[in-house]
């Protein structure tokens, strides 16, 4: 006997013990087999701090259903999992817990520090991967990884002494963005740029010997303690005279040259520019070129230093004011000019960046940019979809040198060693123990890499590298790198230039770009709007299948994605169609039909359904082929509630309630199929279609690694499926006629039926009865059909005698609006067909289609004006 299933799903009696069933036997663990094509995917690792969110809920549901997919295919299908570091993001929570206790970095020392945070990985750092498991990621968390694991930490040794003895890594003094409450320095792509309501300030700045002034304009006057000098353009003739001579800096009083330099745009403003090379990117250029002295007026906490005299030990913001009244104190301020610009802040804790010069590690990027950028060009790693190739070249093409150092305990620490005898700096993997040069003793420096230059390694650090493993050789280059459009650069490219550099090769094949989650109303999710949904709360109350359903339904490739809880409940419904669905099926099991296979005989319903299912099969292999997963489990979700539940279970409970070998046939057919439907909503929906499948006759184990359905020409039944559908359609056209009148389904009548397909309509006539409350079934080829109220299909015109449940009036009015509509259609369709250039330049299959669509419309009106002639008689 076949399992019985309980009266209704409650995915928490069933979702833990199904993830338990596939932990324990071993499904997720992907083995190296000569007769198997790998498939792999590694996960974006979270973070160790991370709570999972909306986000994460989608990045790994997709990932998810391409893994169970390919899987089931028979690939060999490797979904390495992990969790970062995130070094910003980590310290900064253990900074806030250590100061609640009192605490503070410097009264525990590097070494306590980082015991601690050990302490917190330990603690949080696995919270986050139970989370994922909940949802039903199908991980081999055999190969479970951590960015400052030994094996990553090794790897990343190996790629910076790589880099460093190619020229490709250097240290040097440059303009940073740096953050004042990280305290460290963060790369261009971590700086998220607003447009903020600001000011210009003019100021003016005398001439030392008195002769008159030039005007510049800020949007930082609290810079202005750090000028080196002030700059017009060589082909400005209106300063020509000016280049050379000395301004004194107002507050400071001091003297700085003028000088000429072809950045000064002189159609701006005055065309006159103040030049801190120590607070500005561009600026620093230009001190470059001209030896100009580089004066950092601030702090690491963005305070004013003791260069900036009186103002001294302020908050950058706080001396922005008092400088400004001092200016306009002392006559300096012309005037004040409202102005909307671009403001960078840190990506992690929103805080004004500054851009200040501090000496810091930099990859040199325009080498490793140029075979990453052509990667994509020539389609070894190609995007989906394609248009988020633009933002890749858009980055890829202008890209700066990338700062790496970052000013914290937690992450991989710099392999970089001084000696302060002899001034040697020494890269190397290993702490080596004394200077080469001059037998010194060295030390290290104190700077941890920036989270990303680890994670850029991901794809093939967590495969061994730079060992010579086995994984490495069979599962890389990975396949399909699913993630959000908002990390291309950060992560995205820096890990397809990393892998062109270090392995050869591209380090996946395609990149999945997904949207984002957004409320109901189409707004981002954010704390502020207090609009966040936590997934886990879903799961408890609805399941992780109805989640994950949800997410995948409507998802389209890129783009953003609309998540409420009327949906959730949908997807919901639905499993509890599937599951009531299965229920039915296994109460008529006796036995008779335990035995797997389909039978000899098949009835035209059973031909339609294999069909169908033949069909659907196919669409949706195709679509999830191109990642087109929204359209797929929309195909499979209709099949299995109308087709399968609200067509052919119906069709078939009189032949289930028949004892014999009909009854056995039905049985057969509908587990074959609902077996097959079960295959292909497992990707999206593992633990109700696994549970399902454990309670009915099937092959192997687990439906987790069952074979995947394939096209069966076999199947194919053309004849039959078009015949059935047009059964299927006069039997929707009496429901919905039946509807538009009131009449319930209880009161039973003739149904006469006019049609040139004779044959066909006699070979449903029982469905008739049992579908559209058919008291008896006339088929002919030319019936007396007056005054009858009319059901019209391509197919048939069908009468049913309702004179006295039906008003004619009523009735006439109805088919003249449909008559109406049906004319509309004619008028339209026969305008494109009269339009020569339509006709002309369409494709002969489109213009087909349209003249087929017109000869439809046409013999539809017929039928509908021979109806209306009925109601005259």
């Amino acid at each position: 006997m076949a399992k019985e299933l309980d009266k209704k799903y409650d995915p928490s009696q069933v979702e833990d013990r199904i993830y338990d069933f596939w932990l324990s036997g071993g499904y997720f663990h992907a083995e190296i087999d000569p007769d198997k094509k790998p498939y792999t995917i590694v996960i974006p690792p979270p973070n160790i701090t991370g709570q999972l969110h909306m986000g994460h809920a989608l990045d790994e549901t997709l990932q998810d259903i391409l893994i169970r997919y390919k899987r089931m295919q028979g690939y060999s299908a490797l979904w390495i999992p992990g969790t970062d570091h995130a070094s910003i993001a980590t310290e900064a929570k253990i900074v806030a817990a250590m100061k609640e206790e009192g605490l503070s970095k410097a009264d525990l020392g590097r070494d306590g520090f980082l015991e601690r945070a050990w302490q917190w990985k330990e603690q949080y750092g696995g919270r986050i991967v139970e989370q994922l498991k909940k949802l039903g990621s199908s991980c081999d968390w055999d190969r479970e990884r951590f960015t400052l694991d030994e094996g990553c930490s090794q790897a990343v040794n190996e790629v910076f002494c790589r880099l460093y003895e190619k020229g490709l890594i250097y240290r040097g003094e440059r303009i940073v963005n740096w953050c004042p409450n990280c305290q460290t320095s963060i790369s261009d792509a971590e700086v998220e740029y607003e447009e903020q309501d600001g000011h210009f300030w003019h100021i003016r700045y005398p001439y030392a010997d008195g002769s008159g002034e030039m005007i510049i304009a800020t949007t930082r006057p609290e810079t202005m303690l750090g000028d080196t000098a002030l700059a017009v353009h060589p082909d400005d003739e209106r300063y020509a005279d000016m280049v050379g001579k000395k301004v004194i800096l107002p507050l400071v009083e001091k003297e700085i040259p003028v000088v000429a330099d072809s950045y000064v745009d002189m159609e701006f403003g005055t065309g006159v520019v103040k030049i801190t090379p120590a607070h500005d990117p561009n600026d620093f250029e230009v001190g470059a070129r001209h030896d100009l002295p580089i004066i950092n007026v601030m702090n690491a906490d963005g305070t004013i230093n003791e260069l900036g005299g009186k103002y001294a030990g302020m908050d950058r913001y706080v001396a922005r004011k008092a400088i400004v009244a001092d200016l306009e104190a002392g006559g300096y301020l012309v005037k004040i000019e409202d102005h909307k610009h671009n403001v960078g802040a840190c990506y992690r804790c929103g805080t004004t960046v500054e851009p200040m010069t501090s000496k810091q590690w930099f990859v040199k990027m325009e080498p490793l940019a140029k075979p990453a950028i052509e990667a994509v060009r020539s389609g070894e790693t190609k995007f989906v979809p394609a248009r988020f190739d633009k933002i890749y070249y858009n980055w890829m093409e202008n890209i700066k040198d990338w700062c790496i150092s970052r000013q914290l305990w937690w992450g991989h620490r710099i392999p970089a060693y001084y000696c302060d005898d002899c001034g040697e700096t020494v890269v190397a993997k290993e702490a080596p123990d004394r200077c080469p040069k001059c037998g010194g003793k060295l030390r290290q420096d104190e700077d941890t890499l920036d989270t990303w230059f680890s994670s850029a390694l991901w794809p093939f650090s967590t495969l061994g590298w730079p060992e010579k493993t086995a994984d490495l050789d069979y599962f890389f280059p990975t396949d399909t790198l699913v993630t959000g459009y908002d990390i291309i650069f950060f992560w995205v490219a820096r890990m397809i230039f990393s892998s062109i550099e270090q392995m050869g090769e591209v380090p996946f094949k395609t990149v999945f770009i997904h949207g984002l989650v957004r409320d109901a109303q189409g707004r981002k999710m954010s704390k502020s709007l207090g609009n966040g949904i936590d997934p886990l709360e879903i799961i408890d109350q609805y399941g992780a299948d109805a989640l994950r359903l949800t997410l995948a339904t409507g998802n389209s490739p890129g783009n953003d994605m609309r998540f409420s809880d009327d949906k959730v409940k949908a997807s919901r419904n639905f499993a509890n169609k599937v599951w009531n669905a299965a229920r039915f099926i296994l109460m008529n099991m006796d036995g008779t039909a335990d035995e797997l296979g389909l039978p000899d005989t098949l009835e035209i319903e059973d031909k339609w359904l294999l069909s169908k299912f033949n069909d659907v099969a196919a669409q949706v292999t195709a679509n999830l082929d191109k990642y087109e997963l929204g359209m797929a489990v929309t195909k499979v979700h209709d099949f299995v509630w109308d087709i399968l539940c609200d067509w052919y279970i119906e069709i078939v409970k009189l032949r289930l309630a028949t004892p014999g070998q009909t009854k056995t046939n039905a049985l057969k057919v509908l587990c074959y199929v609902f077996s097959g439907a079960l295959k292909l909503l497992h990707p999206f929906m593992p633990y109700i279609t696994e549970e399902i499948y454990q309670a009915l006759p099937h092959e192997g184990q687990a439906l987790v690694v069952a074979q995947w359905p394939k096209y069966d020409e076999a199947l194919h039944f053309a004849k039959e499926e078009a015949a059935f559908e047009k059964i299927m359609g006069a039997i929707r056209a009496i429901r919905n006629r039946r509807s538009e009148l009131g009449v319930p389904p209880s009161k039973k009548a003739k149904v006469y039926i006019e049609t040139a397909e004779v044959e066909v309509f006699k070979s449903g006539e029982e469905f008739f009865g049992r579908l559209a409350s058919a008291s008896e079934v006339e088929v002919a080829s030319s019936l007396p059909l007056e005054g009858m109220v009319m059901a019209i299909t391509d197919a048939a015109k069908i009468g049913i005698p309702m004179d006295e449940l039906v008003d004619k009036e009523k009735e006439r009015a109805r088919l003249e609006k449909e008559k109406a509509g049906c004319e509309r259609e004619i008028q339209i369709v026969s305008g494109k067909l009269q339009n020569e250039s339509f006709v002309a330049k369409a494709p002969e299959k489109v213009v087909n289609a349209e003249r087929e669509k017109l000869a439809r419309a046409q013999e539809k009106l017929a039928k509908i004006e021979e109806s209306l002639a009925a109601l005259v008689q």
